[in-house]
């Protein structure tokens, strides 16, 4: 064989080989990578504690047996301490009776201060008898302070006769007659029972998730937002 011919058909053969190769051989194909799709689920609204809470100044009715009466509170404060002053406790038979280790007897307005980490709330009330005859009306154990679920009472002042600085009011049990027990009040606006609760609660409590609930009477039981 010729040497031209001898090199051409190598040539032939290789390129067949090539081919046959190219044929052979699958193209590739490329699967796209999954993509993880995260969804969030609505979030379902959270239940009012109260939810036919009353604002601020708003009125409710109560009373059983022929007696009716109107409830309110009308406003609530935060104090991070208080002052206050009694004639009996800042008497030398008072302080000395109070075990009290003040060098000599102190006159004028006392500063009342919570536990650690704790501060005051000032709750206003008024309760009036919109009836014709005296009416029994709720004593201070009832109205109790809701926040987060956690329920606190009032604290009582030390008597009658307290007065708290910059407060035109005196506690509200001392106006139903038993300070501190359930007591009545007479007919018409001018013998309601305005008066303050003070509750000792935690310094983080914000007013806007806060209660003062209230039990009227056996079948019924009122709520107010105090912010």
């Amino acid at each position: 064989m010729k040497p031209v011919y001898a090199i051409t058909l190598f040539c032939i053969i290789t390129v067949l080989i090539a081919c046959a190769g190219c044929a052979g051989t699958a193209p590739r194909t490329t699967t796209p990578a999954s993509v993880a799709v995260t969804t969030t689920a609505p979030q379902a609204p959270v239940p009012t504690q109260y939810p036919g809470a009353l604002d601020l100044n708003q009125e409710t009715p109560f009373g059983i047996a022929g007696t009716n009466g109107t409830a309110t509170v009308y406003r609530a404060e935060i104090r991070p301490t208080y002052s206050w002053a009694s004639p009996s406790y800042n008497s030398p038979h008072e302080q000395q009776e109070a075990g009290s280790s003040l060098l000599a007897t102190q006159h004028g307005y006392n500063t009342e201060k919570p536990k650690d980490v704790n501060t005051f709330l000032f709750v206003y009330v008024r309760l009036a008898n919109t009836g014709s005859e005296r009416m029994v009306v709720p004593s201070p154990n009832q109205f109790v302070v809701d926040y987060n679920g956690k329920t606190y009472s009032y604290s009582s002042v030390r008597g009658s006769d307290v007065t708290v600085s910059n407060v035109r009011v005196t506690q509200y049990d001392y106006q139903i007659g038993r300070g501190g027990v359930a007591g009545s009040i007479a007919p018409g606006p001018s013998n309601a029972a305005d008066g303050f609760l003070i509750y000792e609660v935690p310094a983080s409590l914000d007013l806007s998730k806060a209660y003062l609930v209230i039990t009227l009477d056996p079948g019924h039981q009122a709520a107010w937002k105090l912010g």
